[in-house]
Parts: C-alpha cells; structure tokens; sequence
C-alpha cells in the first residue's frame, strides 16, 4: 500500500472533488513557526517533516521548535520569543489545554495566525484545531480493544503521557464515557490513570508500577506513541501476561505486535501522521492567506488531499478532523513499519 493509498483510507471526512489543484506559490514569502510539545517524539517528528515540506512548496519558510521540556512553561518561553519575531503564522501541539491562553491569544492580537494540530489549545487559544482523528472514533477504538484483549472482564489501566495533554485527556474521558454508558463494557474495572510524560524511562517505570500494584492487571491502554513503545518492551521482556494497546508508530512497534503470547501488543491505532502535517500546513496558510478564518462550516481546498469543511469540535471550539483511526495488526505491522 503506498502513501496516497494510505492517505485515502484514511481520510474519511475529506471530500474529494474532480479536480484538486495544487496552489504552488499561494504562500511566498510567508513565515510560519511549528512549535513541538518536546524534542524526540517520533510521531512529532513525522508530522512536522510533512508540514514543512507541504508549507515550503507553497513557498512558505517553516521554523520547528521545540521546548526545552514538555511543560506549559517551556512552550510560554517558546511563544514569547516567537511574538517578538512576528511570524506570519504559529502552528503548535500544545502541552496544556489552559495554560498557553494569554501567549497565544497575544500573537493573534499582534496579527499573527494561530492553528493548532495533535494537541489543541483552548478554544480561545487558536483560531482552529487540525484533529488527527474524532475524539470518540478514538475513544470508542482504544475501548473496543481493551474488551476484546481483556476478554470482556477484568482490570485494566490507561498509561497517558502528560497529565494536561489535551488530547490524551479528550480520548480517556471518551473511553470513560463510552465504558460508563454501555453494559458490554460492565466488566472491565479501570483501576488507575498513570503519566508516563512522553519519557520512555518514566512510562517504563509506570509501567512496572501498574504491574506491581495490580498482579491482575489484563489490559494497558496507552494512546501515546512514547508511552506504548515503552510499555511494549517491559512487558515483552518481562514475559508479562498483560498485555497492552494504546496509539503507536508501526516501526517501533513491529516486534512487539502479534496475536499470540510472545508479543505484547496484540493491535493498536494511530493514523496517517504525514496527512495530518500536510493538512495543518495547509490549512495554516489558509489562515494566513485569509481564505478561511476558523469559522464553523467554512469549507477550503487542502491542495491535493481535496476540500475540508471546518466542523464543532468538542471544546466549543472549531475543527478540521483528517480522518479515522486505522489498525495495526500482525496482519499489516510489516507494511505500515516501512511507511512509519
């Protein structure tokens, strides 16, 4: 499966026209800064490669930065340099849905367009958010595979990365909801929240604590690409009976993947990483071009991925969702490694 196939199947939502014309130039000379929510995250890292060259061959110059730590504080250091640069744009994956508001809401009273991908900001920190997939697609994926690997009953537990990650806290209160309003899931006991903060050292240890504190534990959900990775090679190399899910890249889950008792995963989810940095690039710089503002049912041309409409997101907030979570199995693991 190549690249735009995978892009296709992925993108759920997007409306494909007759034709999908490429704007090349529609951004010369435009400055945008992609702030990262920490250096080293592979998933990050895919996205932002993408945005960049998405943005560039538009003509744009993207600056990716990165804080020093992945805190609310670090990243208010990174913007309060960026205003004072005046970037035509600033794209971010927040680390906190709250505190990053009176930086933010700053650059755009300075003129400075904000969008926001992977991990939003509070609506009224950004003008709209790029979602990689639907807050309940994602939650009602990750609580299906829980039930099914837990076998319909037990004790399971979430490792997150952050505890004020937007998006980590948007799906597990999905998977809550979801678990709380349906009898099937009546089974399943989750026992604990734990904060592996994006550090594989720290969500290896959290992970040994689950273990500790609950021998009986079935089922670890980790919907972070550090934290599954971690997770993955603890229990692997532990030859643990729990076993594990969550949100991970097909390369560095490849040996850990299968449907049997020598791996630790038997499936997860991510999405189409280099879509959802092709996307935000795009959409950006139709913020910065002024053919859309953020508004509810605005509708703009993606280059060659077609037209988006700007949908409500969960926060009151608005969204352009790229697509539905696809799964990684022992089926496909080998093909999807190459691509990520």
């Amino acid at each position: 499966m190549n690249k735009k196939v995978l892009s296709a199947i992925l993108c759920g939502t997007m409306i494909v026209g007759a034709a999908c014309p490429v704007f090349a130039g529609t951004a010369d000379g435009k400055k945008i800064a992609l702030v990262g929510k920490s250096a080293g995250n592979a998933f990050f890292e895919i996205a932002a490669a993408s945005f960049k060259e998405a943005a560039e061959a538009e003509g744009a110059t993207v600056d990716v930065v990165y804080p020093e730590t992945a805190t609310a504080d670090a990243q208010i250091k990174v913007l309060d340099n960026l205003i004072s640069q005046q970037p035509d744009a600033i794209c971010i994956a927040a680390n906190d849905v709250n505190a990053l508001q009176a930086k933010l809401e700053e650059a755009m009273a300075e003129g400075i367009k904000v969008s926001s991908f992977d991990s939003a900001p509070n609506k009224d920190s950004r003008q709209v958010f790029v979602n990689q997939a639907g807050t309940v697609a994602v939650g009602q994926a990750l609580m299906d595979a829980v039930l099914d690997i837990a076998g319909g009953e037990g004790q399971w537990a979430i490792l997150s990365a952050t505890s004020q990650a937007a998006n980590q806290n948007a799906w597990i209160d999905a998977m809550k909801t979801i678990m709380e309003g349906d009898e099937k899931y009546s089974g399943l006991e989750l026992v604990e929240v734990a904060y592996g903060d994006d550090e594989p050292q720290k969500s290896t240890d959290q992970t040994a604590a689950l273990l500790e504190k609950y021998p009986d534990l079935k089922v670890i959900c980790a919907p972070t690409t550090v934290g599954i990775a971690a997770a993955a090679k603890y229990l692997q190399d532990n030859g643990s009976a729990c076993k594990l899910t969550g949100l991970g890249l097909p390369s560095e889950m490849i040996e850990y993947t299968g449907a049997d008792d020598e791996h630790s995963c038997p499936y997860f989810y991510l999405w189409d990483m280099q879509g959802l940095g092709k996307l935000s690039a795009y959409a950006t710089i139709a913020l910065v071009n002024d053919e859309i503002t953020g508004a509810l049912d605005e509708t703009f041309t993606a280059s060659d991925l077609g037209e988006y409409t700007i949908t409500e997101a969960d926060d009151g907030g608005t969204e352009i969702v790229l697509g539905l979570p696809l799964q990684f199995n022992s089926d496909n693991i080998e093909e999807m490694a190459k691509l990520y």
